[in-house]
């Protein structure tokens, strides 16, 4: 071989080599993925969140409203914070789930899921009462309404948005889990009189699961349902700018250890219960059944009421507390044929094993009244006694249970006379209120962990 061919071979193998060697290099020491980002904006033209999960640990920034479109999945992991973005109108933000759509949120109590405004930086800057911040979450299902004509557009928000449309005919439908869920500061104005709610449910179905979720500081109600059969358990509603619990268009579902707590300057009522709206004698009637509530008001100076059941509502209340507000609970008397007191009448509205404190004058008749422009007097006297004589037969008490708005865990247990649960969904326990002798809200909640 000539020199020359010799050293071309030579320089042609070491070259060889080196491109080798590198290859091999590659892929035995690949170069580190960049650092994973810990907050995403997210937006929605019309596709939705997608099937998608929102991991622990990471902050997700609703900007506008965001939808979990039908047939997606949103998977949101313990630990997950959620925040939106201050606006109002249509610039407002809020977390969506359209009928056909699935949330997977399911916390724990030692890593709650947070859904809260964009200022909050978690480590309690934000009072306790600021409120209308962001919008809130709102889940939207096919169960059934009592209004015509069976499918409505979901209050806060707008008309032209066709995913918020909620109603139908499945009563057992699934929307998915929500659980140890924290949701706070939000209600803002889409419109004039026209706030979003902390927790909306619109025709949701007993398949979905919703236990343990806190909802503090919302500008308009706490949690609302509009018609379906919801079933929650564990709900804590503090410190709402309107009705604690508000619910209509026929709403039956299951409810136990329901808690709320007023801002003694601010709030109206803790239960306002209406039964449809177009027609309001619609059917199926708003009969939930509620067992193991506590509701505690803003005291007697505020002159604001325990429940109001109107519009042809009835519903049951058993095994509750209801203290420290200056009026009771009213009932709607019209001259129509169907209202609230008809339900009553009926055996649809059932108020029974309940305790009463510092409720208007403590006494049966103080603690219910028969109210509407419609009814004539003989007929609201005659309800007004009967009412005063259903207190006693239906085993309600006046009595101190020892409960706070800084303690709802009774220091003087109410234990006489329970009522016996209908349905084998209810946990079979033998107090009245919503807590026993420990406080589920411990911990994982705004208002009883401070931050």
């Amino acid at each position: 071989m000539k020199k020359l061919d010799f050293q071309l071979v030579t320089l042609f193998f070491a070259a060889s080599m080196v491109v080798l060697f590198n290859a091999c290099k590659k892929d035995d020491d690949p170069e580190p993925d960049p650092p994973e980002a810990d907050e995403f904006t997210i937006q929605d033209d019309g596709s939705g969140t997608g099937t998608t999960t929102w991991k622990s640990g990471k902050t997700y920034l609703l900007d506008g409203f965001v939808f979990v479109n039908d047939g997606q999945v949103l998977t949101i992991e313990p630990g997950c914070v959620i925040k939106g973005k201050p606006g109002q109108g249509e610039s407002a933000s809020a977390l969506i789930v359209a009928r056909g759509g699935m949330i997977m949120a399911e916390g724990t109590a030692d890593n709650p899921i947070i859904l809260t405004a964009e200022a909050d930086d978690l480590s309690g800057t934000l009072a306790k009462t600021d409120r209308g911040l962001w919008g809130g979450l709102i889940l939207l299902g096919k169960a059934r309404l009592n209004s015509s004509p069976g499918e409505t557009q979901i209050e806060g928000i707008p008309t032209n948005e066709t995913r918020g449309r909620y109603g139908g005919v499945s009563d057992d439908d699934n929307s998915g889990i929500v659980k140890y869920v924290s949701i706070r500061h939000g209600g803002t104005d889409i419109g004039e009189g026209n706030e979003i709610n902390g927790l909306t449910l619109g025709g949701i179905g007993s398949g979905t699961i919703i236990e343990y979720v806190e909802v503090i500081a919302n500008k308009d109600d706490g949690v609302e349902f509009f018609g379906g059969q919801p079933r929650l358990k564990h709900i804590l509603v503090v410190y709402c700018g309107d009705d604690s619990f508000d619910y209509d268009e026929g709403y039956r579902g299951l409810g136990q250890f329901w808690c709320a707590i007023q801002d003694v300057n601010d709030g109206d009522r803790l239960g306002e219960h209406d039964g449809g709206t177009n027609p309001e004698t619609g059917q199926p009637y708003a009969i939930p059944n509620i067992y193991n509530a506590t509701y505690i008001g803003r005291g007697a100076d505020a002159g604001k009421r325990v429940i109001t059941f109107r519009d042809n509502a009835g519903g049951h209340y058993s095994n509750s507390l209801f203290v420290e507000q200056a009026k009771g609970i009213d009932i709607e008397n019209l001259e129509s044929a169907q209202d609230s007191y008809k339900q009553f009448a009926d055996g649809n509205l059932v108020l029974n094993n309940n305790v009463f404190w510092n409720v208007s004058d403590g006494t049966g008749a103080g603690i219910f009244k028969i109210s509407g422009p419609g009814a004539n007097e003989a007929d609201s006297i005659a309800a007004v006694e009967a009412f005063a004589a259903y207190f006693a037969d239906a085993h309600n008490s006046v009595a101190n249970p020892g409960i706070s708005s800084d303690n709802p865990v009774p220091s003087n247990p109410q234990t006489d006379n329970l009522a016996s649960y209908d349905d084998a969904w209810f946990d079979q326990v033998n107090y009245k209120g919503a807590f026993g002798s420990t406080n589920w809200a411990q911990g994982w909640t705004r208002y009883f962990s401070g931050k």
